[in-house]
């Protein structure tokens, strides 16, 4: 494969080619530009893979000092990150946010068909910080293409839905077959861009630690592999068109997010004690592994 990070816009991994030359990450929806501090992941490229950090919601959490705003996706997507190390197909970097005071960084090792990267948070201060994780990866799907997950997820709960059409947020929904107006709609095949579709939706992490997209017109598989003890949920954002409402130029991509909160919002995961905690100058690690192969 062949890997192409941007550290200036937020560590971006902007492009996954496989040996085809053909692209698995949905492409800028507007031209890059540096991003600022509190804007919307809307009024960006919004493509690519990102890191949600130190929430995915943009909300108001208390800390020792007062009340801080988190900003829509979190800090890390919004600022430069330095690069640390690189040798070979490895490369290793790292930014501060502004928010909270935390140092996160990724290290990113390529190796043929398989791309592993492996994470750190760090507490840069003498107060405990809570946070929550989630990685980003908008994955490019046609119509037809698959969603594919364990035979141990059943279920999934809806965060976000366009025009509702899941349900409210907090709705339950089986997986596969969901139910919409008494009627039943396969939530893995892939819609077109006109069907307006953008759906949020959170899941416990299933057991056999992974989750893929198999790409019909590719002929492969997209999976990827984490610890489901380490990252105890999965977001899958699937949109066909439903967003953003505000431009002709919309996503048509599935992102698989493996995720430590089950929610988006730093506030709520908090509130409910779902939230990951780290005491003064304390860190944690984490792992990811992005597979491509051929579809059997």
């Amino acid at each position: 494969m062949r890997v192409v990070v941007l550290p200036s816009l937020g560590g971006k991994i902007a492009s996954i080619q496989i040996p085809t030359g053909e692209e698995l990450l949905q492409q800028p929806l507007q031209p890059y530009a540096l991003r600022t501090r509190y804007m919307s992941f809307d009024a960006s490229d919004a493509s690519g893979w990102d890191e949600c950090l130190p929430s995915v919601a943009a909300c108001e959490v208390p800390i020792a000092s007062g009340t801080v705003q988190i900003p829509d996706h979190g800090d890390f997507w919004q600022v430069p990150w330095e690069i640390s190390a690189q040798n070979g197909n490895e490369l290793a970097m790292f930014a501060d946010g502004f928010s909270l005071p935390l140092r996160f960084g990724k290290t990113l090792r390529l190796d043929e068909h398989q791309l592993h990267i492996f994470y750190e948070v760090r507490n840069l201060s003498d107060e405990p910080v809570e946070y929550v994780w989630s990685a980003h990866p908008l994955f490019a799907v046609e119509p037809g293409d698959r969603i594919v997950l364990p035979e141990s997820i059943s279920e999934v709960t809806v965060e976000g839905s366009a025009k509702n059409r899941l349900g409210e947020p907090g709705t339950k929904q089986l997986w596969p077959q969901a139910r919409m107006n008494g009627k039943s709609a396969d939530l893995t095949i892939a819609g077109k861009k006109t069907d307006g579709i953008g759906d949020k939706l959170f899941t416990a992490a299933p057991k056999e630690g992974w989750c893929a997209i198999e790409r019909r017109r590719l002929k492969s598989r997209v999976e990827l592999r984490f610890d489901s003890q380490e990252l105890p949920y999965l977001g899958l954002w699937i949109c066909y068109g439903g967003w953003p409402g505000n431009g002709a130029n919309r996503q048509q991509c599935v992102a698989l997010e493996p995720c430590t909160a089950l929610g988006d919002s730093l506030a709520s995961a908090a509130e409910q004690g779902r939230a990951r905690k780290l005491t003064a100058s304390t860190e944690d690690r984490w792992s990811l592994e992005l597979r491509v192969a051929g579809v059997l």
